[in-house]
């Protein structure tokens, strides 16, 4: 809405849609992907053990810039269906809001499989307080 005050109803105001030529079902695979590795990241840092501290934010923000940057003229490097639901509400367009619903949530769900075949079920005491938040410094 901060978009459309100050410029108009121009563009795409902000929208994720994929890029000029890109198939949905590519850019869909694009969202599944970036996905995975945005989730698996996460849960490789989200653990006693595997918890790098402070460091866990870089590595997140790390994967989410790099992501972004080979993959937004693709796909619009989403990997959040919130993050593309606020600019389609705005502009009354939901012709490819689908695609940030579905890839993300795909990929979600392929991420926390491959963490529970590798690493199983969790629900250690490390992981349960670091979920928590309450991780010892």
């Amino acid at each position: 809405m901060f978009l459309w005050a100050l410029y108009g109803k121009a563009g795409a105001l902000g929208a994720t849609e994929p890029g000029h030529g890109i198939a949905d079902w590519k850019a869909l695979l694009t969202e599944l992907v970036l996905t995975v590795g945005l989730v698996s990241t996460i849960l490789g840092t989200a653990s006693r053990a595997q918890n790098v501290g402070a460091l866990s934010a870089v590595a997140v923000g790390g994967y989410i810039v790099l992501a972004g940057l080979w993959s937004s003229p693709i796909s619009g490097a989403s990997m959040n269906p919130a993050r593309s639901f606020g600019p389609d509400l705005v502009l009354n367009r939901y012709a490819h809001f689908w695609l940030y619903v579905a890839g993300p949530l795909l990929g979600a769900a392929i991420a926390v499989a491959f963490a529970w075949v590798l690493r199983g079920p969790g629900g250690d005491p490390g992981g349960v307080t670091a979920a928590r938040g309450t991780l010892d410094r």
